[in-house]
């Protein structure tokens, strides 16, 4: 009930405008959201660097519907790769179809204003030796990215990579399609709401589906980043990586800013790789909404740290 409560209102734009012209808004969503500026979140990604942990930066916005907005969204894209390079970090960008104008103008305009912006960054990405993660959002954009992705990769190989969801029935088959390809994957549960026609409806289905999902791709030889705070998940990992002989650094395990510190630095200190994927930027609201339906138990936390001030 929660979780699809906190969905519902990921999508609700008056109590978005609210929240984040509020105070109290931008108070909680920093536990998070690194800050709202390129300097926050470069600090940010510094800070986590220097413990040993990687980063993937996200400036945060989507529902782009005007062109202006959609490049200015892409400008931020290239500021970062530039501070990314300056400062020397060990971190990459993730970009989402929709906040660069996916959904503008209809079928025809909005796919080609996206491909065309999303093609620059991959291409500015290359030229600097990075990376960038094609975010993934809910299944009427699970064909297009994926399309995209093998595009760019065709042009840019290893400098993009896409995200995949295990709650949904087809991404059984979209894993080896990438996987052949030599595309880099990130494996996350899913954070919207799907009909049962398409997706598992029950969390330990989703969960068996995840685990049988995560021993495919750490077998690759594509580098993989499996994205999950379930620590049950993660021990199973641990475990079947030992067993099978399989390197630590063939993979990642990725997880979100603000969530579980603790076990990060702990993974980081038994040899795997770590990386922290830090959003950022003043359209924080619905990415904090589907934060909360992935952890419910994460509104107590919230409550208890705001009664401490």
């Amino acid at each position: 009930m929660l979780r699809s409560c906190f969905i519902a209102l990921s999508t609700n734009r008056s109590f978005r405008a609210f929240s984040e012209r509020s105070s109290l808004g931008r108070q909680v969503s920093r536990r998070f959201v690194a800050g709202v500026s390129l300097d926050e979140a470069v600090a940010a990604a510094a800070a986590l660097n220097a413990g040993g942990i990687a980063v993937t930066l996200d400036s945060l916005g989507e529902s782009v519907l005007d062109i202006a907005q959609a490049e200015r969204s892409a400008a931020v894209y290239h500021q970062l790769l530039d501070a990314i390079h300056a400062h020397g970090l060990h971190a990459n960008v993730s970009v989402k179809l929709t906040q660069v104008g996916m959904d503008i103008g209809g079928a025809a305009a909005g796919p080609a204003l996206a491909e065309r912006i999303v093609g620059e960054i991959v291409a500015h990405a290359a030229a600097q030796g990075n990376f960038v993660r094609i975010d993934m959002e809910g299944s009427p954009y699970t064909e297009p990215t994926l399309a995209l992705t093998e595009r760019l990769h065709r042009q840019y190989p290893g400098a993009v990579g896409t995200v995949l969801q295990a709650y949904l029935y087809r991404t059984e088959q979209d894993v080896e399609r990438l996987l052949s390809q030599g595309i880099r994957i990130r494996l996350c549960k899913g954070a919207y709401k799907e009909p049962a026609a398409i997706a598992f409806p029950s969390k330990s289905d989703v969960d068996a589906n995840y685990l049988k999902l995560m021993k495919r791709v750490v077998n690759s030889p594509v580098f993989c980043g499996i994205a999950t705070h379930d620590q049950a998940i993660i021990q199973q990992l641990c475990a079947y990586v030992a067993h099978h002989g399989i390197d630590k650094r063939a993979f990642e395990f990725q997880m979100l800013y603000g969530i579980r510190r603790d076990l990060q630095r702990k993974l980081v200190e038994q040899g795997f790789g770590v990386r922290v994927y830090v959003p950022f930027g003043a359209e924080w609201y619905p990415y904090f909404m589907r934060r909360l339906a992935e952890r419910p138990a994460n509104v107590l936390f919230l409550a208890r740290n705001l009664l401490r001030r």
